[in-house]
């Protein structure tokens, strides 16, 4: 199986470099880092059309190497699916392991999951993998103390599953992770974020307009609901914005198949 890392946290992030790590112990994947050279959060879907884009090959220090672009999340998406590695297109797209969870409305701004969701545009299943920091923030933006080893497990062992149970077409996971030990494994849908962002004028033409801490609607069911009670949050996201009924073709009991040996490793 040959997998696509990627993140919107750059390629030295320690999200990705854990992650990484683990997903080389998965047998029989063929592991390719495509990656931003730099911080690209919140860039959501955007691409680079209008400049050529740089590309460099960074030793990892362990014997292997991967790609860093100047580019987004989506461009690394497409630059693997086009060939940069030789000989090489990628089976699945994996992004992550994202510093701070990506949850309800959120989804909307991530890079990381835009990334994954390149890979449904391109017929690929994907995988988007976010972590709550330690301070157990409910936003992406907040915290900057984290923990990768669970998600980094939980992650690798549902890639090692896909095989006997594949994801149906044009669904991909959003799996966020809560801080510390988790208490299981919750199937739910997107929650409603509540923003409170304010227009704060700096007295020089410029303006804060995003900062303060978001809020949620408390609804069973849901992500934030889930992470917030020490669950690990898995979502089954789509590309079709037409509005049907039900979650697709994916059935409760083969994602529940899916998911059970990860949860065996954070129990």
């Amino acid at each position: 199986m040959r997998v696509l890392l990627t993140n919107d946290d750059g390629i030295d992030a320690e999200g990705l470099q854990r992650l990484r790590q683990e997903l080389l112990r998965v047998e029989g994947v063929d592991l390719a880092v495509v990656a931003p050279d730099g911080n690209r959060s919140a860039v959501g879907r955007g691409i680079t059309t209008r400049r050529a884009l740089a590309v460099q090959r960074i030793a990892f220090g362990d014997g292997t190497h991967g790609y860093a672009t100047d580019g987004t999340p989506v461009d690394c998406v497409r630059l693997a699916s086009l060939g940069l590695v030789a000989g090489w297109t990628p089976d699945i797209v994996v992004s992550g392991i994202n510093h701070g969870s990506n949850l309800g409305d959120d989804v909307t701004y991530s890079g990381t999951v835009a990334a994954a969701m390149e890979g449904l545009l391109l017929g690929l299943p994907a995988l988007a993998v976010s972590q709550q920091s330690e301070n157990r923030e409910m936003d992406f933006r907040l915290g900057d103390d984290f923990v990768f080893d669970v998600a980094a497990r939980f992650v690798a062992r549902v890639v090692a599953s896909l095989e006997d149970v594949p994801l149906p077409p044009s669904t991909l996971l959003n799996i966020n992770v809560p801080a510390g030990d988790p208490h299981g494994v919750a199937v739910a849908r997107l929650g409603k974020r509540i923003y409170r962002d304010r227009l704060q004028e700096q007295g020089d033409g410029t303006y804060f307009i995003y900062g303060a801490d978001p809020g949620y609607e408390d609804e069973p069911g849901t992500d934030l609901v889930a992470v917030a009670a020490g669950h690990i949050a898995v979502t089954p996201v789509h590309l079709d914005l037409t509005h049907h009924d039900g979650i697709g073709p994916l059935s409760t009991s083969d994602l529940a198949r899916l998911l059970a040996p990860a949860a065996q490793e954070v129990e």
